[in-house]
């Protein structure tokens, strides 16, 4: 008698359970190359710096829900306008190499013009002292490197310091009925830092750009060291600035300078006659407004 071929049942049985593993496995490869779950890896990072390294994607987790409240990732975000009027808002970009006196210029020209100041390495430094921050431990060890903070941190904190200034809405030339004058030093430090800004929270009106020789900024920033406090006026610290400094400061520079808007001015004489000059090219562009 002849042998029996295989059962059909048993093949259909068989190929029933492949088909629904084969389905399974398709599944799982297809939730897990999707865009939401692809989100923190496209993230760029960089392994030659502490900063890229701290930056986890539970870190990123925490920004998107505390720096874009109600975006549930459903669906991609619209772009919007920025947050302030660049007509009524003017916004100055102090820039230069550490040590280039950016600080100090500052502070004379709110006396001269009413600026509120606005320094991004005080804003990340108080939040890091902020008793519960979530992104303190981030901050303290970006600060420590000579490294860049993650921009959505900046950013935020900066559009909230010019909301609480312009609620204010002091007494003075240049303010009230949604008018105010910043001046923002230390910022941006990098391209897509300054795109971001001008695109989502208010567009720059000009670069005032603070140029010195590296010994100068080298030799103020020690002599600072003495009674500043700061973890980063030390020597290797310093030096690690000056890489950043070159390498992501510097494009976002000559960027602004492609637009028309830079004005440099030789921080290496006394700071009198630093003023001097840049108290005449801020007047000229607040007459403009």
């Amino acid at each position: 008698m002849a042998p029996k071929g295989p059962n059909p049942l048993i093949l259909l049985a068989l190929t029933s359970v492949s088909f629904a593993a084969f389905a399974f496995i398709v599944k799982r490869r297809f939730v897990a190359s999707s865009p939401a779950s692809t989100h923190l890896q496209s993230i760029p990072r960089s392994n030659s710096n502490l900063c890229s390294q701290i930056v986890m994607p539970a870190i990123f987790d925490k920004l998107a829900g505390i720096l874009r409240p109600g975006d549930d990732g459903k669906s991609e975000q619209t772009p919007t306008s920025p947050v302030f009027d660049h007509n009524k808002v003017t916004v100055i970009f102090v820039l230069g190499g550490p040590g280039a006196g950016k600080g100090t210029q500052c502070s004379h020209l709110v006396a001269d013009f009413g600026f509120c100041h606005l320094s991004a390495g005080d804003l990340l430094r108080a939040e890091q002292n902020r008793e519960g921050s979530q992104f303190g431990e981030l901050i303290h060890n970006c600060i420590k490197e000579g490294t860049i903070v993650p921009m959505e941190v900046t950013i935020k904190l900066l559009e909230n310091a010019m909301s609480a200034a312009l609620k204010e809405s002091p007494t003075r030339e240049g303010w009230g009925e949604d008018r105010g004058r910043f001046l923002i030093d230390g910022f941006p430090r990098k391209m897509d830092q300054a795109l971001k800004f001008d695109e989502e929270v208010c567009r720059a009106s000009l670069v005032l750009f603070f140029s010195t020789t590296e010994q100068v900024m080298l030799d103020r920033l020690l002599e600072r060291g003495k009674t500043s406090g700061r973890e980063d006026d030390n020597a290797e610290s310093i030096k690690k600035r000056f890489v950043t400094y070159k390498e992501t400061t510097m494009p976002v520079i000559q960027h602004y300078e492609a637009l028309g808007k830079v004005a440099e001015i030789d921080s290496s004489p006394s700071v009198e006659e630093v003023h001097l000059k840049a108290k005449e090219v801020v007047a000229k562009i607040l007459q403009q407004k």
